[in-house]
């Protein structure tokens, strides 16, 4: 039998996440959070990835959110929290939660989720999370913690509301309906919808085409894509215009430039860990 928990593959300069625990439709539990803030780690020392991929084990579920199990710790501790009126262990898994997640989503490279399967509460906001997301047409997206009392915890919410407008999140988290592909797609809450059992292999295709591009001039344009979710157009401007600069004085443009005069195919550094 394959073990369980959160798996690092690389490819290359592509990195790929896979969450294994088929038989829990690959909920996450507290050793997999610890796995995944670790495997964040990993990929934001060197070699750092151009794209990072991330999945689900199998061809059921992406991730079916949080383990609500007896046997998961931390349900317990937070069980024990609410009979003594205590909300700091309650506190400290929300924050572990969070810990892990905002490291993969903070990762200086565009993170891709393969939706393959279904992707119910937590599994959604992993996915929303992400930078882009491709979707099997057999998967379905659900905002589920409504139904379980709860709420979105993993910053996947107010991801939602940026992505796709606060009526449409609002639609979505509070009555807790199940989404398929071809809608996810008109909402614009997944960019493609794969051929049928080919999340995965669209993904790579999605990731191919980024890292064909300057990983300076990817990175670049990730940081003011992501700072746009929270600032004012006025000030993303500015960011832009400031990046920009910074980018050309980096000297990558000396290799996509001269490769298109001389009609070949650029082959630029990879990035270095600390900043240029």
């Amino acid at each position: 039998m394959r073990s369980e928990g959160v798996f690092l593959e690389r490819r290359g300069a592509l990195a790929v996440l896979v969450l294994r625990r088929p038989g829990r439709l690959n909920a996450c539990n507290r050793e997999m959070f610890i796995q995944l803030e670790a495997a964040a780690g990993e990929l934001a020392e060197e070699p750092l990835p151009r794209a990072v991929i991330v999945t689900g084990e199998g061809s059921d579920a992406f991730c079916s959110g949080f383990d609500v199990n007896p046997d998961n710790p931390m349900v317990a501790q937070m069980a024990q929290a609410l009979e003594k009126g205590d909300p700091r262990p309650i506190e400290d898994a929300i924050a572990a939660i969070r810990r892990a997640v905002d490291r993969l989503a903070a990762l200086p490279a565009p993170i891709i989720a393969a939706i393959n399967g279904k992707a119910f509460g937590g599994g959604a906001e992993l996915a929303v999370r992400c930078d882009l997301r491709v979707m099997d047409p057999a998967a379905v997206i659900c905002f589920s913690e409504v139904r379980l009392g709860l709420m979105p915890d993993w910053g996947g919410g107010a991801t939602l509301t940026h992505l796709i407008g606060s009526a449409a999140a609002a639609d979505l988290i509070l009555t807790a309906r199940k989404v398929g592909a071809h809608e996810a797609l008109q909402l614009g809450l997944v960019n493609r919808v794969s051929a049928p059992g080919k999340a995965v292999e669209e993904a790579v295709q999605l990731a191919e085409a980024i890292m064909a591009n300057g990983p300076r001039a990817v990175k670049s344009a990730l940081k003011v894509i992501r700072a746009g979710r929270n600032l004012t157009l006025e000030a993303t401007l500015d960011l832009e215009r400031t990046t920009a600069v910074d980018l050309i004085a980096s000297g990558e443009c000396l290799h996509g430039i001269g490769a298109f005069l001389n009609g070949k195919e650029p082959d630029f550094p990879d990035l270095p860990v600390k900043p240029d």
